[in-house]
């Protein structure tokens, strides 16, 4: 176990949950910390239910390629603690970000926290130790009450879409949930938001009119659209004629288009054209619809298979995959889907039912919330959804190989970062730009 895992395992046991939703004890913290988060550099503060990590992704791509120093912090990682923060363009040390999280234990002082309480007031002590010229910060969970929304005046909140997930946490109609996302939103601050549900619109244009929050909303003061063999950004400051970004998927130019919108309200930083082009082309999200091209599952299947890995698991998430891969030539589709235990795998499935050759379905390693392999074949049974459990992923991925088409086709392993994360820790190092 390395020294953070050691650390972050005892101050796991300093709270009996693992998600409670307040500032109380964050801000608490965060004055014996000397209120770092007070002194950080222009901060673009990023809600929503699905895209967050990608936006963010496009945003620090175009920002570094503009030669700007960006600080980032997302969540969760996908196979080391320390992805979570970026400084200045570069990922935490693990002797850094230890040294911070004892740092943060001291202070503490054995009070009640959170390991998302923790992890995020380490964040701020680092950002406001390193210089840089802005700095990038993902919401772990809702908005309103999450550990990041300490910054009183971020220079541009951003609301991507909006959708049904987290309902034990942030209530049981999206109009609740949109609200969560909203609380991020500040007095005079401009906000960017994505397209939008009409009841989710109706309540964060609610919210920022009780503010005097500006809004810039996609499909009316921006648009992105396909536009030959790139995209095309419209708003009434300027047309952008650009790249496909490199993360695969229709719903990436939306992703990319709220990036951009989120630029030009960045009034003191300049990114030019040339700039966002180059983060087009440059932009890095693993386990976003990305194609694995070796490792151990690729000496599985053999050269004739493509391999696909998508921590996508709520049923907006399912929507976007189906749309990608009705656009996929057709070749053979098998799905190896893990999910947690407080989800339904056939809302993630159903959008994808008329692509699928085959489901297999497994348990998270090292996941004690995780649905086992029969539960999530038997959950999808109760939606007329056939799937088979295997014992593992190489298992899953070594009977498709062997009952599949023996022309190949393509394996799609969804359903949960954390999956996604188990896949990646056995595949080739990751770069820096992870």
């Amino acid at each position: 176990m390395s020294r953070v895992d050691a650390i972050l395992e005892r101050l796991g046991a300093l709270y009996p949950r693992t998600i409670d939703l307040s500032l109380d004890r964050v801000r608490a913290l965060m004055a014996r910390l000397g209120d770092p988060q007070d002194q950080l550099p222009p901060v673009v503060h990023v809600a929503g239910t699905n895209g967050k990590g990608s936006t963010v992704a496009f945003l620090r791509a175009c920002l570094e390629a503009a030669g700007y120093r960006v600080h980032v912090y997302t969540s969760p990682h996908l196979v080391r603690f320390a992805e979570r923060i970026r400084l200045a363009g570069t990922l935490i040390s693990e002797n850094a970000l230890s040294d911070l999280l004892d740092e943060v234990e001291r202070r503490n002082a054995g009070e009640p926290i959170t390991l998302f309480e923790v992890t995020t007031a380490a964040a701020f002590l680092a950002f406001s130790r390193t210089a840089a010229d802005i700095v990038l910060l993902e919401t772990g969970l809702g908005g309103r009450l999450d550990a990041t929304n300490l910054i009183d005046a971020p220079a541009v909140t951003v609301i991507t879409p909006v959708s049904m997930d987290h309902m034990s946490f942030l209530g049981e109609t999206l109009a609740a949930i949109a609200g969560e996302k909203a609380g991020i939103l500040k007095p005079g601050r401009p906000a960017v938001i994505s397209r939008q549900t009409i009841e989710a619109d109706q309540v964060i244009s609610a919210r920022a009119a009780a503010l005097g929050a500006p809004l810039f909303r996609q499909g009316h003061e921006w648009r992105a659209e396909a536009h030959g063999q790139g995209w095309r950004y419209i708003s009434s400051k300027q047309t952008l004629d650009l790249p496909l970004p490199a993360l695969p998927g229709a719903h990436q130019i939306d992703n990319a288009g709220c990036a951009v919108a989120t630029l030009e309200q960045l009034g003191d930083f300049i990114v030019d054209a040339g700039a966002i082009a180059a983060g087009m082309a440059s932009v890095y999200w693993p386990a976003r619809l990305q194609r694995l091209r070796s490792g151990p599952i690729n000496d599985i299947l053999g050269c004739d298979w493509e391999v696909w890995l998508d921590g996508g698991h709520n049923p907006a998430a399912g929507e976007v995959l189906a749309g990608t891969v009705a656009g996929w030539s057709k070749r053979p589709l098998h799905l190896v889907l893990g999910m947690l235990s407080n989800r339904n795998p056939a809302d993630l499935v159903a959008p994808l039912r008329p692509y699928i050759g085959g489901i297999r379905t497994v348990a998270i390693p090292g996941e004690a919330n995780s649905h086992s392999a029969e539960a999530s074949a038997a959950l999808l049974a109760e939606s007329g959804i056939t799937a088979e459990p295997a014992d593992s992923v190489m298992d899953a991925v070594a009977a498709i190989r062997d009952h599949g088409d023996p022309a190949g086709g393509r394996v799609l392993i969804c359903g949960s970062l954390y999956l996604a994360g188990h896949v990646l820790a056995a595949q080739p190092p990751l770069d820096d730009r992870e």
